[in-house]
């Protein structure tokens, strides 16, 4: 069951570059990106990168990891998995879900959840997102 919002965030992307796939795949890009907001009430600097590869319908299948902090030195990780689409502004628009992993006592509420997840990136490379709970 889709559960409360557990947080957002607003970014940049820093780096994209593009990958060479294998066995006639296409080239999969691959983004990195900044981001702060807060997580379970607790602000925090998010970085992660993610690789999406366009399929043949149109869509992007994408993966990713990273890494968060609060400024008081509490940590998670963080990996997922979402499928993407391109906007008519010249962005992407995703949706999937994150695990996360975190032995901080701010972060104990991610234990067990799956996070759902939107995020919006423009055509010059801001990002906005927003989490919620499914448990």
């Amino acid at each position: 069951m889709l559960g409360d919002q557990l947080g957002s965030e607003e970014g940049r992307t820093t780096v994209r570059r593009v990958v060479a796939a294998d066995h006639g795949l296409p080239p999969t890009v691959e983004t990195s990106f900044e981001a702060d907001g807060q997580l379970l009430g607790v602000p925090v600097h998010d970085i992660g990168t993610y690789s999406g590869r366009l399929r043949a319908d149109g869509t992007l299948a994408g993966v990713g990891q990273g890494v968060l902090m609060s400024p008081s030195g509490a940590h998670a990780t963080w990996s997922g998995q979402g499928v993407g689409r391109f906007t008519d502004s010249g962005g992407t628009s995703w949706r999937g879900s994150l695990v996360y992993d975190s032995s901080s006592p701010e972060f104990a509420g991610l234990r067990g959840v799956a996070g759902l997840f939107e995020w919006e990136v423009e055509a010059d490379g801001s990002a906005h997102g927003k989490l919620w709970a499914w448990r």
